[in-house]
């Protein structure tokens, strides 16, 4: 099913800071945040497992339990299964993203792409979310990032167990869409490139935002395009350095980018413009992408996203970004840039 007809609209919420990414949240804080995303017409919620041990699943379940099921468009994602059992979160094994949720659940977490593994995933979600049903449904984090040498061999495993479960799910009507949201490009253009299993679509977080989108643009998004195959643009913010934050690819960001971002942002002053508007206008840009899903800790996050999609950005901005060397000569421009 595409994207574009499944999705209520092109911005979403990414869950990912409800699993106590890099801080503590109260839940107050957390429900509040919800609440706003819900009260200001966000009807599409991303979330997964992996965020905070299933604490994100836990909280955002707590807010739409309350709300008609078809009202709103949800995914989650499989590929790691959540056990009774206690770990220290600060000694798990996340390959670049170490420490990424410290302060989540202490739960056991097991990386596996398995056929029961992804069937299991699905119904604890389902009991985590407090719902009858998925929408989308991911395979996550199934790359170099989090599997160093193994992710080929990852691969594999879900090739022949996540990627036939969830394409039989969508066969029956179970889930209407099904791909994989991961932050690098390579397993989406090895997924494309199968003849069998076939996905709907994939989230693809932080390879395709101001600050990096030109391996994306170089045979990923023609392959995807040309297959009817939408994105949903996970980390429009770079991890949230390009909203005012410190962290890069989920950690803190190194001066090289600071320095980019700089640059960024004295252009956007010089024309008026906000980074974040910027930001994400241009990862909605693609014609691939369907939809662009920010995180969030405070409610008044939600309302700053819905403003910068609505800002009218100068023509002229775009075209000194790409003087400055800041944005890809084919890369797609909101529309009338």
């Amino acid at each position: 099913m595409s994207l574009t007809n499944l999705l209520p609209g092109p911005l979403g919420f990414g869950t990912a800071p409800m699993g106590n990414m890099f801080r503590a949240i109260p839940e107050e804080e957390v429900q509040a945040t919800l609440q706003a995303a819900w009260d200001q017409g966000i009807r599409y919620y991303d979330t997964a497992p992996f965020y905070g041990a299933g604490l994100a699943e836990i909280r955002l379940g707590a807010m739409l339990s309350q709300r008609p099921r078809d009202s709103f468009v949800l995914s989650t994602k499989v590929g790691r299964v959540i056990h009774d059992e206690i770990e220290d979160p600060a000694t798990r094994d996340l390959g670049e993203k170490g420490g990424l949720f410290e302060h989540g659940r202490p739960n056991k977490m097991v990386d596996d792409y398995s056929a029961d593994a992804t069937k299991r995933s699905i119904e604890d979600s389902l009991e985590r979310l407090n719902t009858d049903r998925l929408d989308i449904v991911w395979v996550h984090d199934i790359a170099q990032d989090f599997h160093g040498d193994r992710w080929l061999a990852q691969f594999e495993i879900a090739r022949t167990g996540a990627f036939r479960v969830l394409d039989d799910l969508r066969d029956q009507g179970v889930i209407k869409a099904w791909g994989l949201g991961v932050n690098r490009v390579e397993p989406i253009e090895l997924t494309l490139a199968l003849d069998e299993p076939r996905p709907d679509a994939f989230l693809l977080a932080g390879r395709y935002t101001l600050l990096d989108h030109g391996q994306a643009l170089q045979r990923l998004m023609p392959a995807a395009q040309e297959q009817g195959v939408d994105m949903v643009v996970g980390g429009p913010y770079s991890s949230g350095v390009l909203a005012g934050g410190t962290h890069f690819e989920y950690q803190q960001a190194p001066p090289e980018i600071l320095a980019t971002v700089g640059r960024i942002r004295d252009l956007a002053e010089r024309h008026g413009v906000s980074v974040k508007a910027a930001a994400l206008q241009f990862s909605l840009a693609h014609p691939v992408a369907a939809a662009v899903i920010p995180g969030a800790t405070r409610p008044s996050r939600i309302a700053e996203d819905l403003a910068a999609l609505r800002e009218e950005i100068p023509v002229a901005f775009w075209r000194d970004l790409r003087s400055a060397g800041l944005l890809a000569a084919d890369a797609p421009l909101p529309s009338g840039a």
